[in-house]
């Protein structure tokens, strides 16, 4: 080969090096250029709302995972709603969205996590995994889901002085923009519900939420102005289950709404099949209302001409009443 061919290989040999070095790092500069932007504008963000008594925490706020994907870290995550009297505080953070799809991001999410509101509810609640993924749109997030592994929960009310746990092997929460509503489904599988000092109310079970909540489309992205809570919210039932297995299984559905107290209201339909076969666990439970047990379970089959019952229920302010006039029970404000 000529000294003029291999000096004009080298020479092109030379500038596509040089081509992929600039290429290279163009790229790492508009990373971090982008990683410090975003940073900037999260923290602006989480203080945005300060003037409607809302704040936002997230402490060692960084973003990370150069060079293929970029993603939000915080050692802490905190929010205080002033105005409604809720508060909560979660561990660390950590996301990543590939940089080929920034719409796309996959986080996780450590507990322990406490949630507090202005009524005496204080809901803790650790977990053995968290993760969760999200779309984006133009503007906002048009769905999510997540799902945890071996969760632990504690609801206890000041208000009642009771104290309850839930644990769940496996939780899947969907949630999506459905126009100006926002609709959410929750799967609980291998759930126990105990109260605090006595026996686990029911054997192990699966429940499941299906529900839409009217004009909350923006909880999904933190755009609502009422943030998280519920008061003022109605929405529909369309499905609240819960499966013991053998064919016991109870389904709740139908209207309801929270006032601005917290108080819920709602007529919904109650349905109980094999209905013996609950009478025998809540027995097994509560020993010492077995006989009482044993009129309503004829009346339900009464009412439902068998095994299987249906029954309306009228909640008005958390009064709950069977048949619109029964009083058989209390809620208290969310």
């Amino acid at each position: 080969m000529a000294a003029s061919s291999r000096s004009g290989v080298t020479r092109k040999l030379w500038l596509l090096a040089v081509g992929i070095v600039l290429v290279i790092a163009l790229y790492t500069a508009g990373w971090f250029y982008a990683a410090s932007t975003l940073r900037e504008r999260t923290l602006a963000q989480l203080g945005s709302h300060e003037r409607d008594g809302i704040s936002a925490q997230c402490d060692d706020a960084d973003y990370r995972g150069y060079p293929f994907r970029i993603g939000l870290f915080c050692s802490k995550v905190a929010v205080d709603d002033r105005v409604n009297g809720i508060s909560a505080t979660f561990g660390a953070l950590r996301s990543a969205a590939q940089v080929y799809d920034p719409g796309h991001i996959v986080w996780e999410l450590d507990s322990p996590v406490e949630i507090r509101t202005g009524h005496g509810l204080t809901v803790s609640s650790a977990w053995g995994n968290f993760q969760s993924s999200l779309i984006t749109k133009l503007k906002g997030v048009e769905r999510t889901s997540v799902v945890i592994e071996n969760s632990k929960t504690s609801v206890a009310s000041s208000a009642t002085g009771e104290t309850f746990d839930i644990s769940a092997d496996h939780t899947e929460i969907h949630l999506r923009q459905n126009g100006s509503d926002l609709d959410a489904a929750m799967v609980l599988e291998g759930t126990d519900m105990t109260m605090r000092d006595m026996p686990r109310l029911l054997p192990r079970l699966t429940a499941n939420v299906d529900v839409t909540l009217a004009g909350r489309a923006g909880m999904i992205d933190g755009s609502d102005p009422n943030g998280l809570v519920l008061y003022g919210t109605r929405g529909e039932m369309r499905s609240l289950s819960a499966d013991l297995g053998e064919g016991r299984l109870i389904t709740v559905s139908g209207p309801f709404s929270f006032d601005e107290r917290g108080y819920l209201s709602g007529k919904l339909k109650l349905r109980i099949e094999q209905i013996d076969a609950w009478r025998n666990s809540l027995g097994e439970a509560f020993p010492d209302i077995a006989p009482m047990l044993e009129t309503v379970a004829r009346m339900l089959s009464a009412l439902g001409g068998g095994s299987n019952a249906s029954i309306d229920l009228t909640i008005n302010r958390g009064k709950v009443l069977a048949g619109g006039f029964i009083p058989i029970g209390e809620i208290p404000p969310i």
